[in-house]
């Protein structure tokens, strides 16, 4: 059995561990760590530097800066870390990956909120020449954002659809770090974060968080359009979870299909 330890009980840590509880094969709940035990939705809560003893794997599901604090000490417990934050790995990785390799442990990071890096993952062993992603979201979903806060946007005020932000993924998980961890989990898998563009939409009225990436390189081109449900938390699809716990169920089984 796999044990597992959740940083973090919002949306995602949440619907983790209701799967876990619920049954995933070959997968345990070791418990969960919070800043309020009432936030432990009734799961067994542990001071952190505990549950990672505890673990032999660490679900973080907490924020991008929670992340870069407790990281590099899961790491060198030789415990492996989920990550879905991924915005927090853009510039540590190959740091962090280091650690991973010295001290006998990995870090995972599914796909979340879209699909097609598997493709993106082949592609790489060629060559790709360009990564792009518009993303189109309700007003409501970047709320909170420190961008929106720095360029004094009203979202209230949009009433029909608005770029508001586009750069590279590196300036992007900062100025959305809540919003835009799929960039951040596309730049990584291909070209790097610097080489990565992404274009952020306010859109009002509509009901989905729209993602579209378009990738081309020596293989050819790639296409892809997803659009996610928001979760309770309308910054977040539920894909993300979703994914995460699938990635839990193959950890636990004797099969895994595709990348």
């Amino acid at each position: 059995m796999i044990k597992v330890g959740i940083v973090g009980m919002g949306v995602i840590g949440s619907h983790v561990a209701k799967a876990i509880e619920n049954g995933l094969p070959g997968i345990a709940l070791a418990g969960v760590s919070v800043r309020t035990v009432t936030r432990a939705g009734g799961f067994p809560a542990y001071p952190l530097d505990e549950l990672i003893r505890r673990s032999d794997l660490i679900v973080e599901a907490a924020t991008q800066a929670a992340l870069r604090e407790f990281g590099p000490a899961v790491l060198m417990a030789g415990r492996h870390l989920m990550v879905l934050s991924v915005g927090a790995l853009v510039g540590v990785l190959d740091e962090w990956a280091k650690l991973a390799e010295e001290h006998g442990c990995r870090i995972l990071v599914p796909s979340g909120a879209i699909a097609g890096l598997d493709g993106m993952k082949g592609a790489r062993e060629g060559a790709i020449t360009s990564v792009t992603m518009e993303t189109r979201k309700p007003p409501r979903g970047l709320a909170g954002a420190p961008w929106i806060a720095q360029q004094r946007i009203d979202l209230d005020a949009i009433r029909r659809e608005t770029l508001i932000f586009e750069g590279p993924a590196t300036e992007a998980v900062r100025a959305f770090p809540a919003n835009v961890n799929v960039v951040a989990a596309l730049s990584l898998a291909g070209l790097g974060p610097e080489r990565t563009r992404i274009k952020i939409f306010a859109v009002p009225g509509q009901e989905v968080n729209q993602h579209r990436i378009a990738i081309e390189g020596e293989f050819g081109r790639l296409r892809i359009e997803v659009e996610n449900v928001p979760s309770e938390n309308p910054r977040t699809g539920k894909l993300s979870y979703l994914s995460a716990i699938a990635m839990l169920r193959e950890l636990g089984g004797a099969a895994q299909v595709g990348n």
